[in-house]
C-alpha cells in the first residue's frame, strides 16, 4: 500500500509563487511516475497539470507551461510542483497522484494513477 500526502498550499496574490510537496510512503518503487492534477469545483473532473514519468520526461498542461515546474527527490520519495506567476484561474484543490504500474500510459488521465493524496487548497487572489 502507498500513502500520498500533499502540502504547501495556501493563499497567495496573483503573480506570486507557491511550492507544493508530495510525499509517498509505503511500498513505493524507487522511481515512480507522478502526476499533479487540480479540481476547481467539487465534483468536477480533475484537470491534468503536470507529470513526471518513470525515468525521465516531464509534461505540462498548456495552461501552466512556462509557469509551473515538476520535479522530484527520489531519495526522499518526494515530488514538487513549483508554481510561479500564479493567476486567479489557478485557484483549485491540487492533488498528487502516484502510479505503481509499469508500462506505457496516458500521463494526463487520472485513471492511469493508482494512489492519490487528499489534496491541498491553492487560492490565488487578484
Amino acid at each position: 500500500q502507498v500513502q500520498v500526502v500533499e502540502s504547501g498550499g495556501g493563499l497567495v496574490q496573483a503573480g506570486g509563487s507557491l511550492r507544493l510537496s508530495c510525499v509517498a510512503s509505503g511500498r513505493t518503487p524507487s522511481k515512480y511516475p507522478v502526476g499533479w492534477f487540480r479540481q476547481q469545483t467539487p465534483g468536477k473532473e480533475r484537470e491534468f497539470v503536470a507529470a513526471a514519468k518513470w525515468i525521465s520526461g516531464t509534461y505540462y498542461a498548456d495552461s501552466v507551461k512556462g509557469r509551473f515546474t515538476i520535479s522530484r527527490d527520489t531519495a526522499n520519495n518526494t515530488a514538487y510542483l513549483q508554481m510561479n506567476s500564479l493567476k486567479s484561474e489557478d485557484t483549485a484543490v491540487y492533488f498528487c497522484a502516484v502510479r505503481s504500474r509499469y508500462g506505457i500510459y496516458a500521463y494526463s488521465v487520472p485513471n492511469e494513477y493508482d494512489y492519490w493524496g487528499q489534496g491541498t487548497q491553492v487560492t490565488v487572489s487578484s
